[in-house]
């Protein structure tokens, strides 16, 4: 009996000094608890470092940029002038396009464009466009080297001229492909793409707008000093738009077919493969753009049945036949010469585009754009001694 308590004994002391060291264990290898008031501490410390650091940076010039660029916000500046004169200045905001940014090469290889937006989207491979393309034959080497002497005589113009006669398909090119500021002559498609409209029965031309400030611009034309709330048609905006160059009824009439989307659609759909819209008019900047050809295109199809009904053509012809400013191309005309055309001009770049009806029955397109000085009178001579050049090469006299 007193063996077996002296065993049980022995075997209740071995047992409890290893729970004990295995206690140990546990509580050695255990973490630290957290102590939450020093955590808050260390972060009121970190958030207090950061604070102070942002407010130094925002008065540097570093912050201004940034709140330019990324808060479009106007940032008063410190002009230096003592106390008793200083007048209170702001910084201009800096425009940051950051979609123009993550997309570099749109600006030039863009195709298309939505909510004034250039695109580059993949090309859709069409049957066929709705417009065609003007046969060409041989170039008129004689009145090409007359208009280069030209622009020997106007090293400040930088021109592109396209010229193309019905009755043999003969041409002249110069830089009829390279992209030039559109000014008024954008209207041209403008004007187009509203007739396809009402042949899509989309609209009619006795449909009628009203007059707001909203649409009122200023520049060209007499409707921006209008009274508001007044009705016009169609019509008459169409007419206002082309004979008078009026600003006003050109926004009420692309605001009519939908934007500048819609008239940037339609010249895609015609095969028109460079003109586009960017802007609401009046564009003084020029960056709504096209090229010679490409005006030389769309006044090939004014004829063309396949494009425009013989209404739509009366209505064309009728409006750019009764265009008021007739100090370019048309004065260079002969006498009896019909001009069917539209001008523009946003004082770096002036330019006419139309098709010419001689009375002999010649009859030919020719577009002039004219880069130039602001407002630089030598691009009206210009043009008017270009035009005569080619009036006298393709009709005589």
């Amino acid at each position: 009996m007193y063996a077996y308590q002296q065993q049980k004994t022995a075997n209740r002391l071995h047992v409890v000094p290893d729970r004990k060291r295995a206690s140990n264990v546990v509580i050695k290898h255990s973490k630290k608890k957290s102590n939450p008031v020093k955590d808050l501490f260390r972060m009121l410390v970190v958030f207090s470092f950061l604070a102070a650091f942002m407010y130094f940076v925002s008065r540097t010039s570093q912050g201004r940029l940034i709140n330019n660029v990324f808060f479009q916000r106007a940032i008063p500046i410190n002009t230096g002038e003592p106390a008793n004169m200083a007048v209170k200045k702001w910084s201009k905001p800096v425009a940051a396009d950051m979609y123009a940014i993550a997309n570099p090469v749109t600006n030039y290889l863009s195709n298309d464009m939505f909510k004034n937006r250039l695109l580059l989207t993949p090309t859709i491979q069409k049957t066929h466009s709705e417009v065609t393309t003007m046969y060409h034959t041989n170039e008129m080497s004689g009145l090409k080297s007359q208009l280069e002497g030209l622009m020997a005589q106007y090293p400040m113009i930088k021109p592109a001229i396209y010229v193309w006669e019905y009755e043999n398909g003969k041409f002249v090119d110069i830089n009829g492909d390279s992209l030039y500021s559109a000014a008024s002559i954008i209207k041209l498609p403008v004007l187009i793409r509203l007739f396809k409209s009402i042949e899509a029965k989309q609209m009619t031309i006795y449909d009628d707008m009203l007059l707001t400030d909203y649409y009122q611009s200023p520049g060209s034309g007499n409707l921006q000093y209008a009274q508001t709330g007044r009705k016009y048609s169609l019509d008459q905006l169409a007419k206002t738009m082309i004979q008078d160059s009026d600003n006003t009824s050109t926004n009420m009439i692309m605001a009519k077919l939908g934007g500048m989307d819609d008239i940037n659609a339609g010249l895609r759909d015609w095969g028109i493969s460079k003109t586009y819209v960017r802007t609401w008019l009046p564009d003084l900047t020029g960056t709504n753009k096209t090229t010679a050809k490409d005006m030389a295109k769309l006044l090939y199809n004014l004829d063309n049945p396949g494009f425009l009904n013989i209404n739509s053509r009366e209505y064309i012809i009728d409006y750019m036949s009764h265009v008021k400013n007739n100090r370019l191309i048309a004065a260079g005309l002969g006498d009896g010469a019909l001009f069917v055309h539209k001008t523009g001009d946003i004082g770096t770049m002036l330019g006419d585009a139309g098709i010419v009806y001689a009375q002999n029955g010649k009859k030919y397109i020719v577009v002039i754009l004219a880069n130039r000085p602001h407002n630089a009178p030598q691009g009206k001579d210009f043009i008017v001694k270009a035009s005569s050049l080619i009036y006298k090469a393709i009709v005589g006299g």
